[in-house]
């Protein structure tokens, strides 16, 4: 049996999807049964749990031979860091007290790091916490930047016309599709062939900066000229409130920012075969991104 958190949003429900089609045993876990029912078609136990609630998370990884485990983002809380270590104590008393032998844990590049890299600072002590577990196999994925977060660069394009954020415009970022690290973890889980506590790195299919990020977006959505601006902070921490973040949300995405634009917080492993995965920046415009800006341009 493989328990998937998180099995409604972008990499869990990869995973869930993935073991479902190779016929495995498949316990799906997220707070709303209705946002699960597409798993449960294909055959996976629901169990309907808070990440924060250690009891509730302990019942669903009871029998599991494998989890996928990972923190649910929260850009609304007041508080994202002590968020984030509700979840993983939550999640690695469960672990624990049910016995789980093989962890797959979503992390982040930075994570090795233990301040100063915003909400990644969550994902560091997540990491400290399942390394504790005696006798549990846990292989953390370190991911780059997701190229989901472009997204909302839908809104901005439509309303400003140009692209913009806090990241530099020539900084050569790795950035990886959702669905890659969903497929990598699924792989993990089914071969379950990792030993002790092991990081791997996600690279994603390239290293690209934001200048070349608006251009290819430019060109997908008819926009040859569009450009990427970087406004400063005291700007852009208003913007992103706006867009539905608390404000220590957003300082702490700016400070992950700074640090990504300093390379205090970048990816340690060179590039290889194992580390890069297949989705192009180009194939996630054209099948993700074009068609959010068109919903985005009709609204």
């Amino acid at each position: 049996m493989h328990v998937v958190l998180g099995a409604s949003g972008n990499t869990g429900h990869v995973v869930a999807q993935n073991l479902l089609a190779r016929q495995q045993k498949v316990r799906v876990v997220g707070r709303n049964a209705a946002h699960l029912q597409a798993h449960a078609a294909k055959g996976a136990e629901v169990f309907v749990a808070d990440v924060t609630d250690a009891a509730a998370l302990t019942k669903a990884f009871q029998n599991a031979d494998s989890a996928y485990v990972l923190i649910p983002p929260n850009p609304t809380s007041n508080d994202p860091l002590a968020y984030s270590e509700r979840v993983g104590n939550a999640i690695a008393s469960a672990l624990k007290n049910a016995g789980v032998k093989h962890v797959v844990a979503l992390s982040s590049i930075g994570a090795d790091k233990s301040q100063g890299t915003g909400p990644v600072v969550g994902l560091y002590k997540l990491e400290q916490k399942l390394n504790q577990i005696d006798g549990a196999n846990v292989l953390f994925l370190r991911a780059v930047s997701f190229m989901e977060n472009t997204l909302p660069q839908a809104a901005v394009i439509s309303t400003m016309g140009f692209v913009g954020g806090p990241i530099r415009s020539d900084l050569k970022l790795p950035m990886i599709a959702t669905r890659d690290i969903g497929t990598v973890a699924a792989e993990a889980l089914l071969r379950l062939d990792f030993r002790g506590k092991q990081t791997q790195e996600l690279q994603g299919q390239r290293d690209i900066t934001y200048n070349e990020v608006a251009a290819i977006i430019g060109k997908a959505i008819g926009k040859p000229d569009l450009k990427y601006r970087q406004p400063p902070d005291e700007q852009m921490r208003p913007a992103l409130v706006q867009s539905g973040m608390s404000e220590p949300f957003a300082n702490l995405l700016l400070e992950m920012s700074t640090s990504l634009n300093s390379g205090y917080m970048r990816a340690l492993e060179p590039r290889t075969s194992r580390n890069t995965t297949p989705t192009t920046f180009e194939n996630f415009v054209a099948e993700v991104f074009v068609p959010a800006y068109q919903q985005q341009a009709a609204a």
